[in-house]
């Protein structure tokens, strides 16, 4: 079978952090990547794809950051053919216990035509090269031919061939476009398997993309075709419509284990908790009917429905809601908690906190338990996850006052600190007093931020909820996400607001500092040797 160690285990590959990142609005930082990366730790994953690390210096650091720090999954780093992309790649995971390098070439006419503008024999020389480069550096080495499903198949099997003798030890099919329906991609399998006999010595990958929502069916089609590895993010977030859903693909797995007779390392009760997480510290909210991790996919409306699960649960559940983790609304704290009560609870959720760090997530419990009568596990997830933004590099909210009334368009000032810490003050007169908030941001900072999207949602139910709001904006083209939780919903959209207007900043710092060193790069005269 295609996994030399166990024939009846699936290897998770999550790339929340690399392709789920590319995602239009998300903008994670360092420590935002390494909080998601830990918890993926947790979550039990055998391969954390960690970014792409030669695309920006924050990248790479994150990468690095994620390498070093997070114990037990591979940590892996994505790497086009060319040589620099490999070293970076390299520099970046090489302080990770188990590291690897996933280098990739596109092999379809398509690509190779419009895209790469070269030849096929061209691919293969730099297929063959970049895997025999990076083998240079460690033994884990995966190889993904892009647009893989739309390839010639051939071309494809001689390609992958060649990785494979230059070294890699995973190959990975991708349908990078979504195009793809179970059989064919099964299919693809099959025929690759005839072409190519050392593909059941190596770990054989599916990575499939949601654009005619098929990436879990055919992830799972792959899977049946003898691949041992399934590429998948948290949510299903990714390029366009999204990738392969993690959850779902691994509760398939579990539920379905007495026919697929297939297993995974997911700890399942862990999953809600990483969908929770990912959801708030990327802007991207999970869909009420989303499977498995989406508020209705364990409610019964219906009353006869509700009469039968009341009677027996397997009536209409499939699965118990406990299994992936949603028993997060139970009470955990109440007013009167003390220091070591928040820290034992925090632990419990996977948060380890300690000296400073836990000392501010106190007081912020503390302001928060004045104001809700009890404190449940979810809100705590959000309010440490708010306060560990906090300790980002960039703009912070300091106050705000908003006057708002029905005879006169409310007015807003606020005090932001900046990067330099400087307190800076600026008021405006909004359509509305998130408008007002929003436009004095602007007016404290010096910023012409436009916003493009602003979210409200609550995190738990009943009066005293928190408020969660998620804002997108956008700088010169660039765009910032930012998150921000309160029982005050105005106060919630403020935060959101300025850690939005700090990533695009930060974003647009980088892509600047990045086409300076290229501009220089190209400027300097070659290098002659003898």
């Amino acid at each position: 079978m295609t996994n030399p160690r166990d024939p009846n285990r699936v290897l998770i590959f999550d790339t929340t952090l690399r392709d789920g990142e590319q995602s239009p609005g998300i903008s994670l930082n360092t420590q935002e990547k390494l909080e998601i990366a830990q918890q993926l730790a947790r979550l039990g994953v055998d391969v954390i794809e960690a970014g792409f690390p030669i695309t920006s210096p924050g990248d790479f650091e994150a990468v690095q950051t994620i390498s070093r720090t997070v114990d037990g999954p591979i940590i892996a780093a994505l790497a086009r053919t060319h040589a620099a992309d490999i070293d970076a790649a390299w520099n970046a995971v090489k302080d990770a216990p188990r590291p690897r390098i996933h280098t990739f070439i596109a092999t379809s006419d398509l690509h190779i035509r419009h895209k790469l503008q070269t030849t096929r024999e061209d691919v293969l020389g730099q297929a063959r090269a970049a895997v025999a480069h990076a083998k240079q550096y460690t033994d884990d080495v995966e190889f993904s031919p892009e647009d893989g499903f739309r390839s010639d198949r051939e071309f494809m099997a001689e390609v992958i061939a060649a990785a494979i003798e230059e070294g890699a030890r995973t190959i990975n099919v991708p349908d990078t476009v979504g195009y793809a329906t179970p059989e064919e991609y099964a299919a693809m399998f099959t025929r690759l398997y005839e072409l190519v006999p050392a593909l059941r010595e190596v770990t054989v990958s599916a990575h499939c993309h949601d654009d005619l929502g098929l990436a879990v069916a055919n992830s799972l089609a792959g899977i049946q075709a003898g691949c041992r590895q399934v590429e998948c993010a948290i949510n299903g977030i990714g390029e366009r419509a999204g990738n392969a859903s993690l959850e779902e693909i691994v509760m398939v797995l579990h539920t379905r284990a007495p026919l697929l007779n297939l297993t995974t390392g997911i700890e399942t009760t862990e999953i809600s908790r990483t969908s929770r997480l990912v959801s708030r510290l990327t802007g991207y909210p999970v869909q009420p009917n989303k499977a498995i991790v989406g508020r209705n996919a364990f409610a019964h409306e219906a009353g006869i429905h509700q009469d039968g699960v009341l009677k027996e649960r397997t009536t209409y559940e499939i699965m118990d809601a406990t299994t992936v983790g949603l028993d997060a609304n139970s009470i955990v704290l109440g007013k009167h908690s003390g220091r070591h009560a928040l820290q034992q609870a925090l632990s419990e959720l996977g948060f380890e906190l300690s000296g400073h760090t836990l000392n501010t997530a106190f007081k912020r419990f503390k302001e928060i338990a004045d104001k809700k009568k009890q404190i449940s596990a979810m809100d705590l997830e959000a309010l440490v996850t708010d306060e560990l933004r906090e300790e980002v590099t960039g703009y912070q909210l300091e106050w705000f006052d908003v006057e708002a009334s029905t005879r006169r368009p409310p007015h807003a000032t606020v005090g932001i600190r900046t990067p330099e810490g400087d307190e800076v003050t600026g008021s405006f007169t909004g359509d509305g007093p998130v408008d007002a908030i929003f436009r004095a941001i602007n007016a404290a900072t010096g910023a012409d931020a436009r916003l493009r999207e602003f979210r409200v949602d609550a995190v738990t139910g009943g009066q005293d909820a928190l408020g969660e709001t998620s804002v997108v904006v956008e700088i010169a083209g660039i765009t910032g996400s930012g998150q921000g939780v309160s029982t005050d919903i105005l106060e919630a959209a403020a935060r959101a607001y300025v850690r939005a207007l700090s990533n695009a900043v930060r974003r647009r710092g980088i892509m600047a500092e990045a086409e300076e060193a290229t501009a220089a790069a190209v400027s300097e005269p070659p290098v002659r040797t003898p």
